[in-house]
């Protein structure tokens, strides 16, 4: 077994322990989808990314989709994952004499944390460029509660 993998696995039973803790009641559900879209995004390796903080609530994932326009890419959130999915057309004119360039389809995902939520997507340059924003709904952030004197 590889070093990574050893790691990856006591990371993973040590997260799993934790979380059986009682002080963490109904954390299993969303450690059992972490540990899913985990597995599926370690065996991604199409198309590079790179994910940038933008500030403490923004971020902007980019992925490298030349050959891809808007017509071939999907982008959508299900249970608080986003799926990216890119399918091209293989309809060259003309004998190709040598295929560098790999046009294969290919599914990203990315788990999003609590409040997370894609604000746009745009393709410009054979880059796809994902805007997610941290968007705390008004009855969850922290509020003053104001001490009155008893009469």
């Amino acid at each position: 077994m590889k070093l990574a993998e050893k790691e990856n696995k006591m990371v993973s039973s040590f997260a799993l322990d934790l979380f059986k803790d009682p002080f963490f009641i109904g954390f299993n559900r969303e450690l059992e989808r972490f540990n899913t879209v985990h597995n599926l995004a370690t065996r991604q390796a199409y198309p590079p990314y790179d994910i940038i903080k933008v500030d403490e609530d923004t971020y902007k994932l980019s992925l490298a989709v030349a050959g891809f326009d808007e017509e071939n890419l999907n982008v959508s959130v299900d249970n608080a994952t986003l799926i990216i999915k890119g399918e091209t057309n293989d309809t060259e004119e003309g004998e190709v004499v040598h295929k560098g360039i790999a046009s294969r389809k290919f599914t990203r995902t990315f788990a999003l944390g609590e409040y997370m939520e894609v604000t746009g997507a745009e393709i410009c340059c054979g880059m796809l460029n994902i805007n997610i924003e941290r968007i705390v709904p008004e009855d969850k952030k922290p509020k003053q509660i104001k001490v009155k004197v008893a009469k």
